[in-house]
């Protein structure tokens, strides 16, 4: 079952139950690039990398308030932005992973570079809400500030419990998201 699908009125649907279970094919840099040209979308992403302090809700999440790396993203598919993604990774792995600190990841991208240096991701929460646009998301997304827009709080976690990750993604309009729970 594909993770995205691009509708011809270009809604995307991000379709969750498969989406962590695949590994990046036909050699691209993560799953969004992965996804979106699977669905026949042609995708692309402006990437900042920096050092620095994460805000004090995703620090909280990270249990760790030192310094990170934070990977910004401007995702597209063709010319049209679609989301506004914003990695944080504590120091220590980009200590044991350096290539996560680089604008291109490689195949795979970082889950992946984590997993080569012995940090694969064993449990991933997702959380969404809805928030507000700040005025430079209104900018980017092309929505009034203060427009309701989804968010997605991915936070990865080794086998052992350490937080690995945490990525804000906030969505262009006309996404749908679909989660699966198992029934026993």
């Amino acid at each position: 079952m594909p993770s995205n699908t691009i509708g011809s009125d270009g809604t995307i649907t991000r379709d969750a139950r498969s989406r962590y279970r695949q590994r990046a094919d036909g050699g691209a840099h993560g799953a969004f690039e992965a996804e979106t040209k699977r669905a026949g979308g042609s995708p692309r992403a402006d990437v900042q990398v920096d050092r620095g302090q994460a805000p004090a809700d995703v620090a909280a999440l990270l249990g760790d308030t030192g310094e990170v790396v934070i990977r910004r993203r401007r995702m597209y598919d063709g010319e049209r932005l679609v989301q506004l993604a914003d990695t944080y990774i504590p120091a220590f792995v980009a200590d044991v992973a350096p290539a996560v600190a680089q604008l291109d990841t490689g195949t795979g991208g970082i889950i992946s570079r984590m997993a080569d240096a012995g940090l694969a991701q064993a449990d991933v929460v997702e959380d969404v809400t809805q928030v507000p646009a700040s005025p430079e998301q209104a900018n980017a997304l092309g929505v009034e500030p203060g427009a309701l827009l989804l968010t997605i709080t991915h936070t990865g976690c080794t086998e052992d419990g350490r937080t690995v990750e945490v990525t804000k993604h906030v969505l262009s309009p006309g996404w749908t998201l679909r989660y699966g729970v198992p029934l026993d």
